[in-house]
């Protein structure tokens, strides 16, 4: 018994612990697979993969965190943290666009990107500063001016790192890109047959690729909760989702919250020593000081992942496409014919593009939510006393790198079969899955009468029984991250793919700067998730996602066939 009650405590104590061991466990075989598998590809690949690896691992910590920090730091509302979230990742992928005009005009993608690495580190260096409001006894305040100053600050930090990043993840993805484009052209000395097979790997090596940024990001967001939760027991505190709003509340003027019911049941939850709550000036400043400093810490990590992934690059650059070398331009003579016939597929090529890239504003604004509405319903409708909600999206990953063997097998097997599934098809089938993760989560809050955000915060535990409301076990995040990821596998890297094969040659940065400027429209939007979320009963908000999903499937199986051809062609 004595046994038993000490592998109870340990599990309840140092469950993220745990759980975090147990996932590494999981993804080491997984990673040795894909190793295996990137034998038969370009030999830069796993150099490009591990320099993005390092970059996604300091970048998921950030992700994971940003909306819920913003909340617990300044005390605004998630409407408000969701709009500095969307713009922050609209910036991130529309300098994307200008990063590949620059590595295309230079043609130094190598360059490009050491530079972006290093503009990102210099940002996370600035968020892991722990800058405060305080008065003159050191308490913090919102009400002042340098609250505002602090907010500038970070989100000054946060356009130096989507700055870096426009310079750093769509040329590092059109330099992979142009490895496929020289390990066909020297496959297809071989033979026709030696060229169709390095063709169709190209497919399966953006998926390896992606795997390696999910390895990356399947830790990433355990860092911050293990770093805070340290950090608060330090000074005697426990990490609690629901404190730092309400210590806002009072520092904001409403003193009057500190004899609600709900504050008194939550504090109680969230100290080691009660001695502490004596003072509820002092208590609320040291729990959002201290809750927020833990925070800070793992920017540091962010900004030493940085460092990494330029060292690994800088290791391998041999490995990657060199800059292009400037040669005196021959002058040609092409007839009109001629001319017009590659003006003519050059259009094709581009509106094919445009046609996906419409699609995949859509699927980004509905995906996208891991950050937003989803954060925010992990943090107040699901039990996070053992797992903080940010650990949720560590999910994500996981089933990335689980899943994508898996799928790689089942399309391999097809092919093999005479019926292969061509990209366009896939994404459009990617979006149907995307839908059924919403589906699911309309018909979970129906089904469990789940109000508005802003009322069910509200709510004591004594409230929530007399309603028959309960807050949702860790399953339920599980299943939405489990269609939630394979949509993505169906849409995100194949996506790439997608637009390697159809961007004119002379554009291959510049294209995939297209597609990460309609993931920054898609992201400019997705704010709208926690104001649907809070303003109506929720299932509402899992409703508009699941309309959006359904209509982009249908637009996107209308044109299959068309894609088809032009991607024969």
């Amino acid at each position: 018994m004595h046994f038993l009650s000490f592998l109870t405590n340990l599990w309840e104590n140092n469950m993220t612990l745990l759980l975090l061991i147990l996932i590494l466990i999981i993804v080491i075989p997984f990673l040795i697979f894909y190793l295996a598998k990137a034998k038969e590809h370009p030999k830069g690949l796993v150099a490009a993969a591990l320099s993005n690896m390092g970059e996604r691992f300091g970048y998921y910590i950030m992700n994971a965190v940003l909306l819920l920090f913003l909340v617990s730091k300044f005390g605004i509302s998630d409407g408000t943290a969701g709009l500095i979230y969307a713009i922050f990742y609209f910036g991130i992928y529309i300098l994307s666009l200008v990063g590949g005009f620059i590595a295309d005009r230079t043609q130094n993608y190598n360059r490009t990107i050491q530079i972006g690495l290093f503009i990102m580190a210099a940002g996370y260096v600035a968020l892991s500063i722990p800058l405060f409001s305080k008065t003159a006894d050191g308490l913090i305040a919102n009400g002042n001016g340098g609250w505002w100053g602090i907010l500038i600050f970070t989100c000054l930090a946060l356009l130096c790192i989507a700055f870096g990043n426009g310079l750093f993840k769509g040329n590092l993805q059109a330099l992979v890109g142009k490895m496929y484009d020289e390990f066909e052209a020297e496959e297809a000395k071989k033979g026709p047959e030696a060229l169709k097979i390095a063709k169709d790997k190209r497919d399966a090596g953006f998926q390896i690729f992606y795997v390696f940024i999910n390895i990356g990001g399947v830790i990433a967001p355990f860092v911050a909760p293990m770093l805070r939760k340290w950090w608060l027991g330090v000074h005697n505190f426990v990490y609690n989702a629901d404190m730092s709003a309400l210590c806002h509340q009072f520092i904001n003027g409403n003193t009057d919250i500190a004899t609600s019911e709900k504050f008194i049941e939550t504090a109680a939850n969230s100290v080691l020593d009660p001695a502490v709550l004596g003072n509820t000036t002092q208590f609320c400043s040291d729990y959002v000081n201290v809750f927020n400093t833990g925070v800070h810490f793992s920017f540091i990590v962010s900004a030493v992942a940085m460092i990494a992934s330029l060292c690994i690059f800088l290791a391998n650059k041999y490995r990657f496409p060199q800059p292009a070398k400037k040669v005196a331009a021959k002058s040609v003579e092409y007839t009109e014919e001629e001319k017009l016939a590659m003006a003519k597929e050059i259009k094709q090529r581009m509106a094919a593009l445009f046609a996906v890239l419409g699609i995949a504003v859509f699927f980004w604004l509905s995906f996208h939510q891991n950050g937003q509405s989803l954060s925010v319903f992990a943090r107040d409708f699901v039990e996070t006393k053992a797992l903080p909600a940010e650990i949720w999206q560590a999910m994500n990953p996981l089933f990335v790198i689980i899943l994508t063997p898996i799928i790689m097998v089942l399309f391999a097997s097809l092919a093999r079969k005479g019926r292969p599934v061509s990209t366009p098809r896939k994404i459009a089938l990617g979006m149907g899955i995307a839908a059924m993760a919403y589906l699911f989560l309309m018909i979970f809050s129906i089904a469990n009468n789940y109000p508005s955000g802003d009322t069910f915060r509200e709510l004591t535990s004594a409230q929530m029984i007399q309603m028959g409301l309960a807050k949702a076990a860790p399953w339920v995040m599980i299943v939405t991250y489990f269609f939630l990821t394979v949509a993505e596998l169906f849409i995100s890297p194949l996506g790439l793919s997608f637009v390697s094969k159809v961007a004119p040659k002379h554009m291959v940065g510049l294209c995939q700067g297209l597609w990460l400027g309609a993931t920054a429209i898609g992201n400019l939007f997705i704010f709208v998730g926690p104001i649907m979320l809070n303003a109506w009963p929720i299932w509402k908000c899992w409703g508009v996602f699941l309309a959006i999903c359904l209509v982009s499937m249908a637009v996107m199986l209308g044109m299959v066939k068309w894609l088809e051809k032009v991607t024969k062609d």
